[in-house]
């Protein structure tokens, strides 16, 4: 709901348009609490995976990640709002750490023969570089990303990721967590359970900021409780400096094959994602459709804040979903109220110790949250399935794609037959998804449908 004192209706539906700096600053906070958690939940399981994570003796290397990740969360949606030329949308997107890669990187790291975080940063920048480079042909291939296709992917995005939800909840994933013996254990879901109570009356029985920030709110909840239970640990705060910034290649450089194709083959996903979201803000904020130039501008900043994260260290940047459905719902526009919100996410960036607070939530107590966010994504590819024609033609192509993908990422052993390249990208799920839902919806016959 928006207020008229913000400006006028044409005003609102301006990117261009500034409101009045007493109400720019809440709503560009706003987006900020709308994001938070999803932005720093990828560095955590990364971290988690590389032996970096929760009670490791190293919590400096996550605290830094989760450091990076809001710094270059800022820093992508500069480019967004502000533009550098040709890049950048110039609308009111909201970049921060992608969900859409974890399916890769995730058995990337596992897998044999990887070169662990440094071999993860080198495709996490060339994986940019072939992001940038896909906003080149953006425009000539929009024709083949219809609302099935985007709303697969994104549902496909979701379902990969919520057993790492149940996993966290229970106490963790990987082997170390469950060795554990409160792996499991009552406690541990308790703990989750009142993160995701909480969250769920926040938002459907408050409004404002409050609405908003309801994932947030649901994690102060569980942390609380763990607080009291005696789960919470404060031992890496007080080593934490009060500013840092970023260094290059702080983790190195080095090339892996599977992970340089594994992040260059879901840039493209994650470009269709982009598309996505950049249709749904001026659709929701400006009831028009993106221009072949805001596409291919948002694309190419997702590419470049990719690469520029990499090379210090951050993880892959997109758009963030959430933010597109806050735009939608406060009917405010305006890039400039974004900027501000970026502006925000880079002071904490370059504070190490809101890292090390970050770093005090027990594991179950995120995955409370963590549950939540990724049903959310599931729920949001849903909705953009909604748009789609569901004739004979479009079942078909929806039930082969989803049967294939989920069945290759919940049986990976099915694919035993091939090498650890081929293997991972395959098991993903969402790479050979994409791939046949798209070859066959460009081949098949529309007259199918009738």
């Amino acid at each position: 709901m928006t207020d008229s004192s913000i400006g006028t209706p044409e005003q609102l539906r301006d990117p261009n348009y500034t409101p009045p700096l007493g109400q720019a600053i809440p709503l560009g906070i706003q987006h900020v609490l709308a994001m938070f958690v999803s932005n720093v939940t990828p560095a955590i399981i990364i971290a988690g995976v590389a032996g970096f994570g929760f009670g490791s003796p190293d919590v400096g290397t996550l605290i830094y990640m989760i450091q990076m990740s809001m710094f270059f969360a800022g820093i992508a949606t500069l480019i967004q709002t502000i533009g550098i030329g040709p890049v950048g949308a110039r609308l009111p997107i909201v970049q921060g750490t992608s969900f859409a890669f974890l399916p890769v990187m995730i058995p990337a790291m596992l897998g044999a023969g990887t070169a662990g975080l440094p071999g993860l940063m080198g495709g996490v920048i060339i994986g940019g570089i072939f992001h940038f480079c896909i906003g080149l042909f953006i425009k000539r291939i929009r024709f083949a990303l219809p609302p099935l296709i985007t709303g697969l992917i994104v549902l496909m995005i979701g379902l990969a990721l919520i057993k790492v939800g149940i996993e966290y909840a229970a106490g963790g994933a990987g082997d170390f967590n469950r060795s554990k013996e409160t792996w499991g254990g009552i406690g541990n879901w308790t703990q989750a359970l009142v993160v995701i109570v909480v969250t769920l009356g926040i938002k459907f029985y408050a409004r404002g900021f409050l609405s908003v920030a309801a994932v947030l709110i649901g994690l102060i909840a569980g942390y609380i409780l763990a607080l009291v239970m005696g789960d919470v640990s404060f031992g890496s705060l007080g080593n934490a400096a009060w500013f840092a910034l970023p260094q290059p290649f702080a983790f190195g450089f080095e090339i892996n094959w599977a992970i340089v194709i594994g992040m260059c083959l879901m840039a493209f996903i994650s470009a269709i994602e982009t598309v996505g979201d950049t249709s749904g803000i001026t659709k929701g904020g400006a009831d028009r459709e993106a221009t072949d130039e805001e596409v291919q501008g948002a694309t190419f900043a997702d590419g470049l804040g990719t690469a520029v994260a990499g090379i210090f260290g951050g993880l892959p940047n997109t758009s963030f979903s959430q933010n597109v459905g806050l735009i939608a719902m406060t009917g405010v526009m305006s890039r400039h109220v974004v900027t501000i919100g970026a502006l925000f996410l880079i002071a904490a960036g370059l504070v190490p110790k809101v890292g090390a607070i970050v770093n005090t939530i027990p594991i179950q107590v995120l995955g409370g949250g963590v549950i939540v966010m990724f049903g959310m994504v599931a729920a949001a590819g849903i909705n953009m399935l909604s748009d789609v024609n569901w004739n004979r033609r479009n079942m078909v192509i929806f039930a082969i794609s989803l049967s294939i993908g989920l069945g290759l990422q919940q049986v990976p052993d099915a694919m035993a037959f091939l090498g650890g390249t081929m293997k991972i990208l395959l098991t993903s799920g969402l790479l050979p998804a994409a791939i046949i839902a798209i070859v066959l919806n460009l081949i098949l016959p529309e007259e199918l449908g009738e």
